[in-house]
């Protein structure tokens, strides 16, 4: 019997969510899934239907979610059944929606140097069925600075830049207020080259952020990616395997 896959896109077009849904869609038929599709979230609302799904691929950036569409989700996955996904498409999704975050076990804040950066992915656990026998790899994405839930299995991280000192604004020391990109987000032609960044948590100094990850939520399976911008980051061949072997595994 086939497994059974739901996939729901839409939000923000930036990063490509129909796109990078039919490359998960064609991922998961190569592996003999029964694959459904949806640009609604009203798709969440059915929760015997998602109780009967192996897992759960969003792809949706921003927007807001109602309790009555992420409450079945909810409790899918906790149930037992996997979610999995990449980028904003899962980890900056519904910013009021704590319950999403917590499930998820992570939020996007902040991607220092701009959308196209050039960084190093670092696996640290070489064993889990997920990163067995991959190597390391380079990418171009945007460099996402997360708060990630400490109870998450950390598969590979990223060194963040650090550089510049206090955040400033294309020279204006003062913060701008109306800025939706947050502190440590500004323009990427002045600063992508140097990979040093600016923003008040550089004083901490040298860190690395996970990049991938897994946990459980309940019984369910939970796994995350932060590369991925756009379909042609996602589609880079050391992307696609481990996407490819996250999406097996999640899947109950």
């Amino acid at each position: 019997m086939k497994k059974k896959a739901l996939i729901v896109w839409g939000g923000w077009d930036g990063h490509d969510p129909e796109q990078v849904a039919h490359a998960y869609k064609d991922i998961l038929e190569s592996e003999n899934f029964d694959v459904e599709m949806a640009d609604t979230l009203s798709a969440f609302e059915d929760e015997e239907k998602l109780m009967g799904l192996n897992i759960i691929v969003p792809c949706w950036s921003h927007g807001e979610i109602t309790p009555q569409q992420h409450g079945p989700v909810i409790k899918a996955v906790a149930s037992g059944v996997g979610i999995a996904g990449c980028h904003g498409g899962m980890c900056d999704s519904f910013h009021d929606c704590m319950d999403w975050q917590l499930m998820t076990g992570g939020q996007w804040v902040a991607h220092p140097n701009g959308q196209h950066v050039r960084f190093q992915v670092h696996y640290v656990d070489k064993t889990h069925p997920i990163t067995q026998g991959l190597e390391d790899f380079e990418t171009v994405s945007e460099h996402y600075y997360l708060l990630v839930d400490p109870a998450v299995h950390v598969l590979a991280t990223t060194r963040m830049p650090v550089g510049k000192g206090a955040y400033t604004n294309i020279g204006d020391t003062s913060i701008d207020p109306d800025s939706t990109y947050g502190v440590w987000n500004f323009d990427e032609n002045e600063f992508n080259d140097s990979m040093e960044a600016v923003g008040p948590h550089i004083t901490n100094g040298v860190f690395d952020m996970p990049v991938m990850w897994t946990k459980y939520f309940g019984q369910g399976r939970v796994f995350y990616n932060s590369c991925g911008h756009s379909i042609s980051h996602f589609m880079e061949k050391p992307n696609l395997e481990v996407t490819r072997r996250a999406l097996l595994w999640t899947a109950k």
